[in-house]
């Protein structure tokens, strides 16, 4: 993965193969996708290149903060990109949307294990400060933290 100047990154060991990594990422999504207490709801997820990748979390003080974008890339068992940037409008046709970033969730072999990155990258030094302020680096930990805990469960 190339360097990127804005972008922000997590990484973890997880003690399992990343076959089993992979489809806890992909098929219980809703169960790490944010930090605990906060809750997700997959609204319309189709993981697939183009596929809409629309949510919306909500904390434990009634925040409700949806997401909507698509899947830039989705390559099994490696990895899936998503943008805000982009959107799907009422036809199903792309239409442009205000972009926030680019995220990507990926995964490798790594010893007997998985080693788990999440990513995103900015479009500029601003976006990628706000997002540190908004508590990038605890929250995406926290997220890496729980996939983890998904995967080495018995």
């Amino acid at each position: 993965m190339a360097d990127s100047p804005n972008e922000l990154s997590v990484s973890t060991h997880i003690d399992a193969p990343p076959e089993t990594v992979w489809r806890v990422m992909t098929e219980r999504m809703a169960e790490w996708w944010c930090p605990a207490p906060w809750t997700v709801t997959l609204d319309d997820v189709e993981l697939k290149a183009g596929g809409r990748c629309a949510m919306t979390m909500r904390g434990p003080e009634g925040e409700v903060h949806p997401t909507d974008g698509i899947f830039l890339e989705v390559v099994p068992g490696v990895r899936f990109v998503t943008t805000d940037a982009v959107v799907r409008d009422a036809d199903g046709r792309p239409a442009p949307n205000t972009a926030f970033m680019i995220g990507g969730w990926e995964i490798e072999s790594e010893g007997e294990g998985t080693r788990f990155t999440g990513w995103a990258r900015h479009w500029t030094e601003e976006g990628k400060k706000s997002h540190e302020e908004m508590g990038f680096t605890p929250g995406w930990s926290a997220v890496a933290e729980q996939l983890k805990a998904l995967c080495e469960a018995p």
